[in-house]
C-alpha cells in the first residue's frame, strides 16, 4: 500500500506547521472470532479491516489522526489536519525514504485463510461436547476461536520504510461447574504467532477438559487459609506475578509520569539477587513476538533487571525522545485506529538453578499455586492484590489437598526480594493486556519460584 503512494509528500504534509518527527502507519487485518456459549454457537465473525494513521511529535506532544479513505488525496488532507495539531518548529522539506525492510516473521504450516470457516466453528462446538461430557456438574461452558492476519507498514521521517506479516491464532475454553451452593470455574486458554497448527500439541477436547477437569476438582477444595506463608509460584502459573508486579513499572511512560515505584531506581537493587527479567519481543513464535512494533522499530530482547538489579525501561519512540535515548521496540498499538503506546511483548523471569520438586520439598507448611487468577497493581506504590484459581496445601514438603478463595497480597519490590528459590523450568502463559483502552497480545513467563513470606487471604 505505501509503496503506492507519494509517502514523502504526505510526510512533508504532516510537518508542514513544524514537529520533530512523523511517520505513517498502515494496516490490513483479516480477522474471525467464533464464540460458543451453552452449547449454542451465538456469534460468527469473519471481516477485515484497513486504515492507515499519521502521528506528528513536536517536543513531547503528539498529534494523530487515522482514516480508511485510502487515496492520496485523503491521506494529504490528513495530513493537513495532523499538522494543525502541533506548533512550533522549522517546517521539514524533502525527505530521501529508504529501501522496504521487511520483517522475517515466523513460518506458518497452516494459514488461517486457507481454513473453511466450518472447520473453524467445529473447533468451538468440540470442544464444548467434550466439557460438557466430563461430568454433570458443568453447568456453563464457553469456547472461543480467534485468529488474525496482518500486514502492516510504517514510513517515517528519518526514512525508515518497515513491513511486516503476521499471523495469529488463540483458543481458549471456560467452564462453570456447581455442586449446590459451592461454585468454581475452569480456564484454559492457548495462542501463538502461529496459523492452526496451534493444536498440534493439544486438540480442542484436550483444552476443555482440562478446563472442566480444573473446576471440578475445585468443587471439593477446602477453604484457604489466611496469613503470611510462604507460597511456591508453579511455572504454570504462567507469570501473572512478572506481569503485573513489575512489568508495568517498568513501562518509560509510566516511569516518565511518575506512577511507577520504579521511577529513578536506574542501578538499584529492586529485587533478590536471583531474579533476572527480560522483555523479548523475538522469541519465535510467542503470543507477543513480531518483527517490528507498531512504529517500525526491530523487535529486541531486553533485560531489564539483571541479577536483582534495575537495568533499564522499556521505551517506545515518544518516551525514548523524552529520556534522550532509544527506543527498545516497545511502542504497540492495538490498530491503525489509535496511537502507539509502550507496552509489554513477552515478558519474563529467567530460569535459575533449582530443581522444581526440592523447590515444593523445601517448605514445611505453605501454599502451592498452580494457577493464577485476576488481580489489581498499583503501579504508584508497588502494592498489588492476585485472585488463586488453583491451589493446594504444601505440607511437610509435599503438595496436599486442593484450596479455594485465596487470594495473595503483597508490593512488587518487597516481594521480589523474598524469593529465595529459582527453579530450571519455565511455564509460558497467554493473555490480553489492557492499557488506556488498547489491548495487545502479550505472553509471560517464569520458572518455578518459592516467595519465603507473603499474604494470603482466605477464609479457612
Amino acid at each position: 500500500m505505501l509503496e503506492g503512494i507519494n509517502s514523502e509528500a504526505i510526510l512533508a504534509r504532516a510537518l508542514s506547521a513544524g514537529g520533530d518527527f512523523a511517520d505513517i502507519y498502515y494496516e490490513d487485518n483479516a480477522f474471525t472470532s467464533v464464540v460458543c456459549e451453552d452449547g449454542k454457537v451465538e456469534r460468527v465473525l469473519a471481516a477485515a479491516d484497513r486504515g492507515i494513521g499519521i502521528r506528528v511529535i513536536s517536543g513531547f506532544s503528539t498529534a494523530y489522526a487515522y482514516t480508511n479513505q485510502l487515496s492520496e488525496e485523503s491521506l494529504l488532507a490528513l495530513a493537513e489536519t495532523v499538522s494543525r495539531g502541533v506548533r512550533g518548529g522549522v517546517p521539514h522539506g524533502g525527505f530521501n525514504l529508504g529501501d522496504r525492510e521487511i520483517g522475517a516473521g515466523f513460518p506458518v504450516r497452516i494459514p488461517a485463510d486457507q481454513v473453511e470457516l466450518a472447520e473453524k466453528v467445529a473447533l468451538v462446538t468440540r470442544a464444548d461436547r467434550a466439557a460438557r461430557g466430563f461430568d454433570k456438574r458443568i453447568r456453563q461452558v464457553m469456547a472461543v476461536y480467534r485468529d488474525a492476519q496482518v500486514k502492516s507498514q510504517s514510513v517515517n521521517s528519518l526514512g525508515e520504510f518497515r513491513e511486516e506479516n503476521s499471523t495469529a491464532t488463540v483458543f481458549m475454553v471456560q467452564v462453570v461447574a456447581q455442586d449446590g451452593k459451592v461454585t468454581q470455574t475452569g480456564y484454559e486458554p492457548v495462542g501463538a504467532a502461529r496459523g492452526l497448527e496451534l493444536f498440534d500439541d493439544a486438540s480442542p477436547e484436550d483444552l476443555a477438559l482440562k478446563a472442566a477437569a480444573r473446576g471440578v476438582m475445585m468443587l471439593g477444595a477446602r477453604q484457604s487459609p489466611a496469613g503470611r506463608l510462604p507460597v511456591v509460584l508453579s511455572s504454570e502459573a504462567g507469570g501473572t506475578m512478572v506481569h503485573e508486579a513489575i512489568g508495568h513499572g517498568l513501562e518509560a511512560d509510566l516511569v516518565q509520569a511518575g506512577t511507577s515505584v520504579y521511577r529513578g531506581r536506574i542501578g538499584e537493587k529492586v529485587a533478590s539477587e536471583l531474579i533476572t527479567v527480560i522483555d523479548d519481543a523475538t522469541i519465535p513464535h510467542g503470543r507477543g513476538s513480531f518483527s517490528f512494533d507498531g512504529e517500525g522499530t526491530p523487535a529486541q530482547r531486553t533485560v531489564l533487571v539483571e541479577d536483582g538489579i534495575l537495568k533499564g525501561y522499556m521505551y517506545d519512540r515518544l518516551s525514548a525522545m523524552k529520556d534522550g535515548c532509544a527506543s527498545t521496540g516497545n511502542g504497540r498499538r492495538e490498530s491503525y485506529r489509535v496511537r502507539p503506546i509502550v507496552r509489554m511483548t513477552n515478558t519474563l523471569i529467567a530460569p535459575g538453578q533449582s530443581d522444581p520438586a526440592g523447590i515444593v520439598g523445601s517448605v514445611a507448611n505453605g501454599l502451592f499455586v498452580r494457577r493464577m487468577g485476576g488481580g489489581q497493581v498499583n503501579t504508584v506504590n508497588g502494592d498489588f492484590v492476585f485472585e488463586v484459581s488453583e491451589g493446594y496445601l504444601i505440607e511437610n514438603g509435599v503438595v496436599g489437598e486442593p484450596v479455594r478463595g485465596a487470594t495473595l497480597a503483597g508490593n512488587g519490590p518487597e516481594v521480589l526480594k523474598n524469593i529465595t528459590m529459582v527453579g530450571n523450568d519455565l511455564g509460558f502463559g497467554i493473555g490480553t493486556c489492557g492499557k488506556d483502552g488498547q489491548g495487545v497480545p502479550v505472553s509471560d513467563a517464569q520458572p518455578t519460584l518459592l516467595i519465603s513470606g507473603i499474604t494470603v487471604g482466605g477464609k479457612g
